[in-house]
């Protein structure tokens, strides 16, 4: 059971630019239990320091699920740090909550398609679930393969199994053939996502066929499940990167 959707938080450039073809854009996506406004500090720091002046910020809300008394953009499951012994008895993944959630950052995706903002010129990324729903969205919408990047933080990649199937219900090949860049961090002390699944999400996307030299790699020694801040220097320089400002 859910409640309505808060509207994004939209943060505008600090140095607008007239011709959106050179703009650029971040749709972040919060975690379990948080809103936009939470994640909000994360676009001011860039913008206080003169990051990016060229990009709007995009903080999408997940909705209010009254069976957990939070926010969530699925139902979650437990993340066990060792394999399962009986894989048949884990818990189902909720794909239509999962899928629900992928309908809407592809709204929002739209929205800045329609502004004039190039597909190349959009990252859509997000810390725990968020990090989660990025890839997803990432890898099996009708933006897969044509966005600037994604970046996941402390999460994972969800329904592994099923993205080659969903990638061809969405009429792409189940092979991923682009070079989608991609930023993938976590800490070592994060006791809520094993780094299993760190390095799970990293062999899945070379099974898929993401080039290893498109995948940015992090891990920040004594992080817990939270942003650092040598990660999101190190965000902002990949950012920097993938979508550069242009004359």
């Amino acid at each position: 059971m859910v409640s309505g959707r808060k509207p994004p938080i939209i943060i505008r450039p600090t140095s607008p630019l007239l011709d959106q073809s050179k703009a650029a854009a971040f749709v972040f996506v919060h975690g379990l239990g948080d809103e936009a406004e939470g994640v909000e500090n994360v676009a001011r720091q860039f913008q206080n320091a003169d990051k990016l002046p060229y990009m709007t910020w995009v903080l999408p809300n997940a909705l209010k699920n009254h069976d957990l008394a939070t926010t969530a953009w699925y139902m979650p499951t437990r993340l066990s740090p060792y394999p399962p012994s009986r894989p048949e008895l884990e818990d189902d993944e909720d794909e239509e909550g999962m899928l629900t959630t992928v309908a809407y950052l592809t709204r929002l995706i739209d929205d800045l398609v329609q502004e004039g903002i190039p597909e190349k010129r959009v990252v859509l990324g997000g810390f725990s679930q968020g990090h989660a729903m990025s890839m997803l969205t990432g890898l099996a919408s009708k933006y897969a393969g044509k966005l600037g990047g994604i970046v996941g933080l402390s999460g994972y990649l969800p329904l592994p199994d099923r993205i080659p199937t969903l990638r061809e219900e969405a009429g792409l090949p189940k092979k991923i053939d682009d070079q989608v860049e991609i930023f993938l961090a976590r800490g070592t002390n994060d006791q809520l996502v094993p780094k299993r699944y760190h390095r799970l999400c990293y062999e899945k996307l070379h099974d898929y066929g993401v080039l290893k030299n498109s995948v940015t790699l992090r891990e920040y020694e004594g992080l817990g499940h939270m942003m650092g801040g040598a990660e999101l220097r190190d965000l902002c320089a990949w950012l920097e990167q993938v979508v550069p400002p242009l004359e």
